[in-house]
């Protein structure tokens, strides 16, 4: 029988909460530095923002990044990077965050910013495609801590270029939840849907079970983190009635200092209730473990077989936004993995 690590890379898998920013390896921040700071960062300096103790450091570190994202070019070089290392891990599809609103902060709102660097973007996606045999859908992530009318910015833009790029699937609510819940974005999110966007949003990462109640209300299809439904009985039930998927992050809850450690993450008691659980990597570059990696700390640490990994391949693809046949594909794929 094959290693364990040997079968989670065969086991065709879907990523479904990933942020293209937080795949940005020090290496390659060094090199962005170099094409852009007078004076070029080493490779010392740009892992010093990769260095964080809670989540407040995690977003300064997060933000620092990101500034040395200037040029469409820079944004392509990091979505291939980005692609290559997916395809490394056995990862067949993927539905990437494009924090949107922190493109227009950078840019003072400019209207024109996103149009060039999108396009860059999908040059990136449609090489993977061809080269690599992975699929992506991008996801307009929204900063909740920035205004209402910043987050209608971006998910109007969504709609807009979703005409263009069928790639674009679906949007967001990222950012810092004890700063914003999602009640203020109901509107938006109604808009959103009468668009054909699909509706994912953060919630329960840093904020107690009532923030996911409050993201359900507004008719997320999908939560990321949902870390602290375990902490209510009730909601767990609902999630579990009502099929909702989770976009679980385990190593990037323990990392930011809202989960103690793997083992006591909730993974493995909301797959046991029946939830529709996902395992995913969050922003690997600053957590240090990519999705292969979640699924090896499941089986190791929170004692997953082989077979509930299947199921846990098989939930991330039947909890994308891909359409049905190539669902029923992968899933024929999955079940014939060994």
């Amino acid at each position: 029988m094959s290693s364990i690590s040997d079968f989670i890379r065969r086991l065709p898998k879907a990523e479904l909460h990933l942020h293209l920013e937080g795949t940005i390896l020090p290496a390659t921040l060094v090199e962005l530095s170099s094409r852009h700071d007078v004076h070029p960062m080493t490779l010392a300096e740009a892992r010093s923002y990769y260095a964080f103790d809670d989540f407040t450091g995690f977003i300064e570190g997060f933000k620092a990044v990101t500034r040395r994202l200037i040029d469409p070019e820079d944004y392509e070089l990091v979505a291939w990077r980005m692609m290559q290392h997916l395809a490394e891990q056995g990862v067949v599809h993927a539905e990437v965050y494009i924090s949107v609103g922190v493109i227009y902060m950078w840019r003072n709102f400019d209207p024109r910013a996103l149009e060039p660097i999108f396009a860059a973007l999908e040059r990136a996606r449609e090489r993977a495609e061809r080269e690599l045999g992975l699929s992506l859908y991008w996801i307009f992530d929204a900063v909740r801590h920035f205004t209402v009318e910043e987050a209608q910015r971006v998910f109007r833009k969504a709609a807009e270029l979703r005409s263009y790029y069928p790639s674009i699937i679906g949007i967001g609510l990222g950012g810092d939840e004890r700063r914003a819940g999602s009640e203020p974005f109901r509107a938006l999110y109604d808009e959103a849907a009468r668009a054909g966007l699909r509706l994912t949003n953060h919630a329960g990462e840093t904020t107690g079970p009532e923030a996911i109640w409050e993201a359900l209300s507004i008719g997320s299809e999908r939560i990321g983190h949902a870390l602290s439904a375990i902490q209510d009985p009730a909601l767990v039930q609902e999630l579990k009635a009502r099929g909702t998927i989770l976009e679980l992050n385990p190593t990037s809850n323990v990392r930011t200092g809202v989960c103690a450690s793997f083992a006591e993450h909730p993974l493995r008691r909301y797959f046991d209730a029946g939830l529709m659980v996902t395992l995913n990597s969050d922003d690997p570059a600053f957590f240090g473990s990519d999705a292969a990696n979640e699924y090896l700390l499941a089986h190791t640490v929170q004692g997953f077989t082989r077979e509930e990994l299947r199921q846990l391949a098989a939930n991330s693809i039947r909890a994308s936004f891909l359409p049905e046949p190539a669902k029923a594909a992968w899933l024929s794929q999955i079940e014939s993995t060994q």
